[in-house]
């Protein structure tokens, strides 16, 4: 029995930041494998699954415009934080959002639209004796149907929203994307195997008729 699924996903707008970009965001071109873990796992995560992206599909033709957003120029520092979860006794740990706002352009994509196949698998040394893929398959498929997230799942950044629902009974959508289009290096995920080093990796993006195949991206790259 396959334990993968199907969603669509749409959104007005979206950021998928390039990690080369230092000042300014610019997005890559289509959603990364990273971001359409982090729509589904936004609907239904737990430690025992791990999601893995099958294929996206891109129906909308690629389309770009800038947009001007407010940041904040700094970081809660993660010593600080460390510091007062083992109980210390010093000032309150905050920002100061107005003091530290800065205002940035970005390259935004817009009027996106994508078809996510994905499946997820057991890991092992989180899964319990009743973390079996049945269960976790058909309580991924109701919240999918009742429209239900943990997290409101958005695309890129907070404030694109993505509105997710579930392709059961009916094929996906043809894309009005035609040929091959290679989309250089992107992020396909973070290696957090050792926490104290954290590393990014990434894989040769080749979109043939507007689907990406991720199936064996890693293998190729």
């Amino acid at each position: 029995m396959s334990f993968g699924i199907t969603v669509r996903v749409k959104g007005d707008y979206a950021l998928f930041t390039r990690p080369e970009m230092k000042v300014e965001r610019v997005s890559y071109d289509v959603i990364t494998p990273s971001a359409a873990r982090g729509i589904i796992e936004a609907v239904y995560w737990k430690p025992a699954i791990r999601w893995v992206i099958d294929r996206i599909h891109v129906l909308n033709p690629i389309q770009f415009t800038n947009v001007r957003r407010n940041e904040v120029g700094e970081k809660a520092s993660f010593a600080t934080a460390k510091s007062l979860m083992r109980g210390s006794s010093q000032n309150d740990f905050f920002l100061d959002v107005l003091s530290s706002r800065q205002q940035r352009a970005a390259m935004v994509l817009r009027d996106v639209e994508y078809v996510i196949e994905a499946h997820f698998e057991i890991v092992p040394e989180k899964a319990g004796e009743g973390d079996t893929p049945e269960k976790h398959y058909n309580i991924a498929l109701r919240r999918l149907r009742k429209g239900q997230h943990h997290a409101q799942p958005c695309l890129g950044t907070r404030e694109f929203a993505a509105n997710v629902s579930i392709l059961e009974n009916e094929s996906i959508p043809v894309s009005q994307l035609i040929g091959e289009n290679d989309l250089g290096w992107m992020l396909y995920d973070m290696d957090f195997s050792d926490p104290e080093d954290i590393k990014p990796i990434f894989f040769r993006a080749i979109m043939v008729d507007g689907i990406l195949d991720l199936r064996d991206a890693l293998k190729a790259s």
